[in-house]
């Protein structure tokens, strides 16, 4: 048996758990969309553009002249000039931008309603907007919400100039997920040239301890049954008990896959907190894209749960193991990574080239020890994912990637200075539409309750 195990990580890629999802991030951002994993789009596509955009390093600076080449896409098919239409933008978030964002979705069918042109911005240091040489945490200086929002205004600004739209012309703002957050903040400071906004999913409450995440992933597993929440906290449990008997280290190593030796582990605690870390988030990942539209993603919150709530596999902790691998092995992948310097040799890799870079896992794990931390942990009792990443994990984390700078202090005063500049969930905002979800794990950092009615809540249930 050991010797297979051996041979299938020799001829089988090993998974790296946090190229998957870490943070209560899939990799490529929240929204989980480009334009080959969305169902029926072709990437080619001749009526969305791409273009570039001499856009300023630091907005806040008058002394600093340096400029780099942000990316944007554009769809004119369904502009009406003759009356000019309003301008639809779409706001790049933690990822690449992608055409299909020009290409289908309630902006795109509002644009061909209300003949609208539309823009797509992608958001400096994700995709191929890149504004420094790397990403060392010097360079990172420069990636922030204000900069951002800045980079949208300068945007907006030089398009207006560009395409000589109307005074009259009005220009809405969309975005989902943390692009969400932008476009209700764009909405918020600069009110003179965003008439509107579109927020879906948005996160307004920065919180360095997000300890409502996984209590809200647990209350949507519940939607299924209650028996299938008492299975996965009965098996985290079970995985603490083996861990502390002869052979369970090997036996947990065995019926999960792991990529190492867990034995090894047993006195690192940074190690056991990335094992439930890991674990814990292949849950949280089915819960926060659950039933959605993308080519590929067939597991579900019922999938997972029928397993769990299943006596044939046997004890709950083989139930968890099988749900484990079954999402694992949907990726192409065959074992989980646990290791904690594996974890800090994928992050501190500063090239534009690298995976982390790439798919915007190193920028979005700067954003949260900076500016919004969302912090997923297992501060949120009864700790059916177990307690075993507190938010602490989360802070060395930051200081092991990023420097001693950039701890809990750091974190928290980070986080009530983003409060402080854009309202958290006391947002005085108007013209702006919010769009959650009572499974989202994230609406608890959102608006759900419509308070002020120029800004009115859909929420759904």
């Amino acid at each position: 048996m050991r010797i297979l195990q051996v041979l299938m990580l020799v001829l089988v890629p090993e998974l790296l758990a946090w190229e998957i999802f870490h943070r209560g991030r899939h990799t490529g951002g929240n929204l989980v969309i480009s334009g080959k994993k969305a169902v029926g789009f072709d990437d080619w596509d001749p009526s969305v553009t791409e273009h570039w955009f001499t856009q300023i390093l630091d907005h806040f600076n008058p002394n600093d002249n340096r400029t780099w080449q942000q990316r944007y896409f554009v769809n004119q098919e369904y502009y009406n000039s003759s009356y000019g239409g309003p301008v639809f933008l779409e706001i790049g978030g933690e990822s690449e931008a992608s055409k299909f964002l020009l290409r289908r979705g309630m902006m795109i069918d509002n644009a061909k309603k209300y003949g609208a042109l539309c823009f797509e911005l992608e958001h400096r240091y994700y995709g191929d907007s890149h504004p420094t040489e790397d990403l060392s945490t010097e360079n990172l200086e420069y990636l922030s919400v204000q900069q951002a929002l800045a980079d949208l205004a300068e945007f907006i600004s030089a398009m207006n100039e560009k395409y000589e739209f109307p005074p009259h012309t009005k220009w809405i703002a969309f975005g989902g997920s943390y692009s969400g957050s932008l476009a209700a903040w764009l909405r918020l400071k600069y009110p003179h040239l965003v008439h509107g906004a579109v927020s879906s999913s948005s996160v307004l409450a920065a919180k360095a301890d997000y300890s409502d995440y996984f209590k809200i992933v647990a209350d949507s597993l519940r939607t299924h049954s209650e028996e299938c929440v008492r299975n996965v906290e009965i098996g985290t449990a079970e995985i603490d008990v083996l861990l502390r008997r002869k052979n369970g280290a090997q036996h947990l190593e065995q019926i999960f896959n792991l990529c190492d030796p867990l034995e090894d582990s047993l006195n690192n605690s940074k190690d056991i907190s990335a094992l439930f870390d890991v674990l814990a988030g292949q849950f949280a990942d089915i819960v926060q894209y659950n039933k959605d539209n993308i080519k590929g993603r067939t597991i579900t919150i019922d999938t997972i749960c029928k397993i769990m709530e299943d006596q044939t596999w046997g004890s709950r902790v083989n139930r968890l193991a099988a749900v484990n691998k079954l999402i694992v092995s949907s990726y192409g992948y065959y074992c989980i990574p646990f290791k904690y310097r594996k974890l800090l040799s994928y992050f501190t890799e500063t090239d534009w080239n690298s995976k982390a870079a790439i798919r915007g896992d190193r920028q979005w794990t700067f954003q949260t020890c900076t500016d919004l931390g969302l912090h997923s942990t297992s501060s949120h009792a009864p700790h059916v994912f177990s307690h075993h990443f507190p938010v602490e994990y989360y802070f060395e984390q930051c200081v092991d990637i990023f420097g001693p700078k950039y701890n809990s202090s750091f974190s928290y005063s980070a986080t009530k200075r983003t409060n402080s500049l854009y309202g958290a969930l006391d947002i005085n905002v108007s013209n702006v539409v919010f769009v959650h979800g009572s499974m989202d794990p994230w609406h608890q950092a959102g608006v759900t309750k419509t308070v002020n009615p120029a800004s009115p809540v859909i929420y759904i249930e």
